[in-house]
């Protein structure tokens, strides 16, 4: 069986990847707070889990990996945007849910096997917050329920950082209810006009950390192979979330493996909104960007490393899958590549996975070209609209690119009396070939003879 090598944020190297059963393997990833449309960043570690989630199936079979990724569907975000605009909460989530699911199926992400909703484990939130009460792990006060950090001593392990230094380098909410600054909300009081729900401790709503222990709880037990997320959410999401699930179920480990994506930039600088280099997804997409190209940006660089947006990564990303895409167009059939699933197994080194990729094209090796564009969720089933030459079939498509292929091929050899005879024989064929600087375009001709092309494509 192919070996999966991972970094693990929680030891601070790479680890062979051994699940805790080979037939049951496990995933959690911090989903969205559903009040608005997904920005760029947001994306990033959906691609990269996405990706993750690809390959574990591939390994270990689609029925053996249980995925799960939640909404955020309660939250003083969510409660600010219903004051704004006066409409009802519940209208927002839904909205804003599918607005996520359309935008990252755009970009060519699987659906999880779960996407709890926090509003849906409301029960399960007070279950573990009574059971952390009990065990002295929290603490009432003022009609708030806080986690007693003091009371965990690896508070700070996996961000590598002591109490202390969390507590000077943070922004920590100071509120008269707290025995030390750094203990948080497991669960608040709730007005009238706020979502709420009955508890031990009144009408109130959960804190935001607790909400993933209790679903990943529910959905994967005490135990499970890998949790993923932004680096931001490292502290103090994650670190919450470790405290809270290693007290409430000491029986269990929680995540064995902690992965964290880098974050994004915008040609070069942090996006944010007072730059004007915020972009959601929709607006990309909307602009005319193809969801596969964005992703292809995505996979260039490796998830640990920051990324890049430009325009021109945008142009040249669109200029290669054009090219691959007329190829695998030709294709039948995928043929499994085992060096590209090496490349995705040491730590999802997909920007390898890529070169590996244009090294298959650049041969005409167009069935294992395929599989690599779906091990990377790049091929969405057919060559795409955007990609499409007017007036040929995907055949003829492939067809033609890859005697332009082998066309190139010949120059690059010297061998231009081959080179001359595939031009002749595409010219014959009633198939218009410029080149341009981004590459060899074609059209059809009012002369194109199908028949005749094959010939061509049969005397290599």
């Amino acid at each position: 069986m192919t070996t999966i090598k991972l970094y693990n944020t929680k030891t601070r190297k790479k680890e062979v990847f051994e699940p805790l059963r080979r037939d049951d393997v496990r995933m959690y990833v911090c989903g969205p707070t559903v009040y608005d449309r997904a920005h760029l960043g947001n994306a990033r570690p959906v691609v990269v889990f996405d990706v993750l989630y690809r390959l574990l199936r591939h390994v270990y079979g689609e029925a053996h990996v249980t995925y799960a990724r939640n909404f955020t569907d309660v939250d003083d975000k969510i409660n600010a945007r219903a004051r704004e605009t006066g409409r009802a909460i519940g209208e927002i989530t839904a909205e804003t849910t599918q607005w996520f699911l359309d935008d990252m199926g755009a970009l060519g992400a699987l659906e999880p096997d779960h996407m709890p909703r926090a509003t849906d484990y409301i029960p399960q939130m007070i279950a573990m917050i009574e059971r952390l009460v009990a065990e002295r792990h929290a603490y009432e006060e003022e009609g708030h329920v806080l986690f007693a950090v003091e009371s965990y001593s690896d508070y700070g392990r996996l961000s590598g950082r002591t109490v202390e230094d969390m507590i000077a380098g943070a922004r920590v909410e100071k509120a008269p209810y707290k025995r030390n600054p750094m203990d948080f909300v497991l669960w608040k009081p709730s007005s009238d006009d706020l979502p709420g729900w009955e508890s031990p401790w009144g009408r109130g709503r959960p804190g935001w950390h607790i909400e993933c222990s209790a679903m990943s709880y529910e959905l994967l037990g005490e135990s499970f192979d890998i949790h993923g997320g932004g680096n931001d959410l490292m502290f103090p999401h994650h670190e919450n979330e470790i405290a809270q699930s290693r007290c409430a179920h000491p029986e269990g480990d929680f995540a064995r493996v902690w992965m964290h994506n880098e974050m994004l930039q915008v040609e070069g600088k942090k996006m944010s909104k007072s730059l004007g280099n915020f972009f959601t997804v929709r607006d990309l997409l909307d602009q005319g960007i193809p969801g596969e190209v964005i992703r292809f940006v995505f996979l260039s660089t490796h998830y640990r490393k920051p990324m890049d947006w430009t325009a021109e990564k945008a142009k040249e990303a669109e200029r290669t899958l054009r090219k691959w895409y007329r190829l695998a167009g030709l294709s039948g059939e995928s043929s499994r590549y085992d060096p590209l699933v090496q490349a995705l197994s040491d730590d999802l080194n997909t920007h390898e996975a890529i070169s590996q990729i244009h090294a298959l094209a650049n041969a005409g090796d167009v069935n294992t070209l395929r599989f690599g564009l779906e091990m990377l969720g790049l091929w969405p089933g057919a060559i795409p609209k955007w990609a499409e030459i007017e007036g040929f079939t995907d055949a003829e498509t492939g067809t033609i690119s890859h005697l332009i292929q082998r066309r190139e091929t010949a120059r690059k050899k010297k061998d231009f009396a081959e080179a001359d005879r595939i031009r002749d024989g595409l010219a014959r064929a009633g198939v218009k070939v410029v080149d341009t600087p981004e590459g060899a375009e074609f059209e059809k001709l009012p002369n194109y003879d199908v028949n005749v092309l094959d010939e061509v494509w049969g005397g290599l």
